[in-house]
């Protein structure tokens, strides 16, 4: 009696196991398959499909706010590819939204009169003792520039 127990559960238990969930294997391809795309998503004939906020930018990586000293802030966003708005406070009297663009070294935009360009440095180079030490930092021109913590 003992061993047809022992036999029942070992066949329950194999019964069991051969129950569990089994994946459906994936459906194979026919040749008359094919994946369409809804005309309504395609863009128009001859059109890039490019999203200004993810086009190539060869300076994406300094988008965001940069600050100075004084409440002195450079916000930079990138715009088409290749191009950028900076919105500036770049002295007490001077706040300003800017277009700026790639250029060799940095971020070239025009501020009044003056050709300026935005270049990597560090807050040594800025010439302003509140930066000093800081890593990550633009730098304008002697004396303004815009540091990352």
């Amino acid at each position: 009696m003992q061993k047809s127990v022992i036999l029942a559960s070992a066949a329950a238990l194999v019964l069991l196991a051969g129950c569990e969930k089994a994946e459906a294997p994936a459906p194979t391809p026919t040749d008359a398959t094919t994946t369409e795309v809804p005309v309504e998503t395609m863009p128009p004939e001859g059109a890039e499909a490019t999203d200004p906020a993810t086009a190539p930018h060869r300076f994406a990586s300094w988008a965001g706010k940069w600050t100075g000293v004084e409440g002195m802030y450079a916000t930079i966003t990138p715009g088409e590819p290749g191009k950028y708005k900076l919105e500036m406070q770049s002295d007490l009297d001077t706040k300003g939204t800017y277009d700026g663009e790639d250029s060799e070294h940095g971020i070239k935009f025009k501020r009044g009169t003056e050709e300026l360009s935005l270049r990597r440095g560090n807050g040594d180079e800025t010439g302003l003792k509140y930066l000093a030490g800081k890593k990550e930092c633009l730098i304008v021109k002697e004396g303004e520039g815009y540091c990352r913590d």
